[in-house]
């Protein structure tokens, strides 16, 4: 199977033209496999959580906290949801054309990507200034959480740190994105001075044929990767047990006890510590 599709210029000489169309297919079903295996998984797994009786007391021990807990500022949902809606824009105007819909899509894709790229720089801006930059990352010191929880999945009641604000997956999940977004964000942005756009004057010329092969190549991998993210980021949205963290996408908070049942307090520290306690 070709991965990549080749092509002659002017000249007689081979170069990259784009990736195959095939991958976005093969994303397609790894995607939706994914979401059957996992859904089958989590029939039999034990998805141990803090015990309903640990819970209670750490309700006690930190009833002074509030009843509704932010989790996510208006700003933050607002990237969020803009972030979500222009990638999938990008995606439909960019595999629609390939699935057989004929449309003038290209100019909504550019827009799409604009908006795209414009969102993921204010976010980096919003992240680094006015939230907790290094929340979001895995490292070292993920290690225990990340043996812990595999032992739990495995049906055993281990001691061990639950997460911080954003639980280990999701950490994961960002990492994948954000490697993958920039990835597409960048190539695009390259790819825009092949079309005509207020931004840029049109120049065709700006890289070689073999650079332009390698541009065009690396976004299309960066979209049929996107294909698989996103659906795995739609099914875990709307799984019954991760509910309250996308109603906290949408409202901004979560309450007292789903604070407590799902993190570590030492590791995410809100407003208002009870008494006694750092």
């Amino acid at each position: 199977m070709d991965f990549v599709k080749w092509g002659l210029n002017p000249w007689g000489e081979s170069i990259l033209t784009h990736v195959s169309w095939t991958l976005f297919w093969a994303s397609l079903v790894a995607g939706v496999m994914f979401f059957v295996a996992h859904g089958s998984y989590m029939l039999l797994s034990a998805h141990r959580k803090r015990p309903a009786s640990e819970t209670d007391n750490l309700e006690k021990t930190f009833a002074s906290l509030p009843e509704r807990i932010e989790r996510h500022s208006l700003m933050a949902r607002a990237f969020h949801w803009v972030m979500a809606a222009a990638m999938f824009v990008l995606l439909f105007t960019a595999f629609l054309p390939v699935a057989g819909v004929k449309f003038p899509w290209v100019t909504w894709h550019w827009i799409a990507g604009v908006v795209l790229t414009g969102s993921i720089v204010f976010h980096i801006i919003h992240a680094s200034v006015w939230l907790d930059f290094w929340s979001i990352w895995v490292g070292p010191k993920d290690i225990p959480e990340l043996k812990a929880e595999l032992m739990r999945e495995l049906g055993h009641d281990v001691p061990g740190p639950k997460s911080g604000k954003y639980p280990l997956g999701n950490r994961l999940y960002h990492t994948a994105i954000v490697v993958t977004a920039l990835g597409a964000a960048l190539s695009g942005v390259l790819m825009m001075w092949r079309v005509r756009t207020p931004f840029f004057t049109r120049n065709p010329y700006l890289l070689g044929d073999a650079a332009w092969g390698v541009t065009y190549v690396g976004h299309g991998l960066a979209g049929v990767a996107l294909v698989g993210l996103v659906i795995a980021h739609v099914y875990f949205a709307v799984r019954p047990e991760k509910w309250w963290i996308t109603k906290a996408m949408i409202l901004g908070w979560i309450t007292r006890r789903q604070y407590l049942e799902h993190h570590e307090p030492e590791r995410w520290r809100v407003a208002n510590p009870p008494a006694g306690r750092p």
